[in-house]
């Protein structure tokens, strides 16, 4: 199916690996130019860059660090020299870390705090300017937001930050044309469950499996979907959203 995305401009944040991977080669599959961003050069940076380059257009896979608000600004200098405007903005980029709250230090909430939030903040603002009628902001959030986990305190505090953003920065720029939405996510299946010990692993996926209604975890594939629909003219009437991509979890 055809959503008229060929020839749009976008910003991923976090695009190497895992759900920002998956977004950022849809998007570019469905014929818009993306910039990208990562925090340390890898392997899958390297073959990112090769698999865009073999789509074809107009890609950028940049190195910024966005617990730094100095790179964030550098970033959207860069994206706005390489591209000119922008009608996608996707906020992906995330930290997290599993720590008893009573020994959450001030350090680690600052690096979660700082790369969940406030940098879709700065990336939102910054990318104001390039941002005409039509275009859409895309909030990956979390389940979590809602019903809380042990350990995560912080991670789950900055996903229900997000919404609020978003759903008054949907008032505040509606005016303007300008859409932001929530995606909140369930358990996604990605890189990090291949790297981790296989009976741990197996452990993982079959507790999940079982808290799913669809008896299964998501896929990167599955998030980009809805992030397609999101910046395509489906989605005209929809801002302040929050969308539940999480197959059913409990």
């Amino acid at each position: 199916m055809d959503l008229g995305l060929k020839g749009r401009k976008a910003l991923v944040t976090g695009g190497s690996r895992g759900i920002g991977r998956g977004v950022v080669t849809a998007l570019a599959a469905a014929g818009v130019d993306v910039v990208t961003c990562y925090r340390q050069d890898s392997a899958a940076v390297d073959s990112l860059r090769h698999e865009l380059k073999e789509t074809g257009g107009q890609h950028h896979v940049l190195r910024a660090d966005l617990a730094r608000p100095e790179q964030i600004t550098e970033l959207l200098a860069e994206t706005r020299d390489r591209l000119g405007g922008l009608d996608l903005v996707v906020n992906n980029a995330g930290a997290i870390s599993h720590v008893p709250y009573a020994e959450l230090s001030i350090e680690d909430w600052h690096r979660v705090v700082d790369t969940n939030l406030t940098a879709a903040h700065l990336v939102i603002q910054g990318a104001l300017p390039l941002l005409g009628p039509g275009s859409s902001v895309v909030n990956i959030g979390s389940k979590s937001s809602e019903v809380g986990i042990p350990l995560r305190a912080h991670y789950t505090a900055t996903k229900a930050a997000l919404r609020g953003l978003t759903r008054s920065l949907a008032k505040e720029f509606g005016d303007r044309d300008i859409r932001f939405n929530v995606l909140a996510l369930g358990v996604i299946e990605t890189e990090a469950f291949d790297e981790m010990p296989a009976d741990r692993r197996a452990v993982l996926l079959d507790r999940y499996r079982g808290k799913t209604a669809l008896g299964r975890l998501g896929t990167p594939a599955e998030v980009a979907g809805a992030v397609l629909f999101l910046a395509s003219d489906l989605s005209r009437y929809v801002t302040g959203a929050t969308i539940h991509v999480d197959g059913g979890i409990s």
